[in-house]
């Protein structure tokens, strides 16, 4: 069998809010609620299950999502829409931007827990030839 990534548990002060930040940002679904998790599922599979901690142990991580340029639109549409600080870059020195980087684009923002959250259209390196 092949390694794949199942799931990873992402951090959050309030599980609800960070699952349907991130689901209603991206079209998605909330898939499943058990004990501290609330997953939201990705197209391939792989779920994240947002888990309640203590503000004080969430170390902030960095989330990047390979998305259509149908799926951008409409993310980058609630993005503005919402008002979320945004940026054509991680070290956030061109806010309101996006970026062409590998002839897509890109745009990064945080989370409601400061998370670093990515969406691209192309990944990087561009896509094999």
């Amino acid at each position: 069998m092949p390694v794949e990534l199942n799931h990873t548990i992402v951090h959050a002060r309030d599980n609800r809010e960070s699952a349907e930040f991130f689901a209603n940002l991206l079209d998605l679904e909330i898939t499943a609620e058990w004990g501290p998790f609330i997953a939201v599922e990705l197209s391939n599979g792989v779920t994240l299950d947002f888990a309640t901690i203590p503000a004080d142990k969430i170390t902030p991580q960095h989330y990047a999502f390979l998305i259509s340029e149908a799926e951008f639109d409409a993310a980058y549409a609630r993005i503005t829409q919402l008002g979320i600080e945004h940026y054509a870059d991680p070290h956030r020195q061109h806010p309101g931007a996006i970026n062409h980087n590998d002839g897509g684009r890109g745009v990064y923002f945080m989370d409601p827990v400061g998370h670093a959250m990515e969406l691209i259209t192309v990944p990087y390196g561009g896509w094999p030839a």
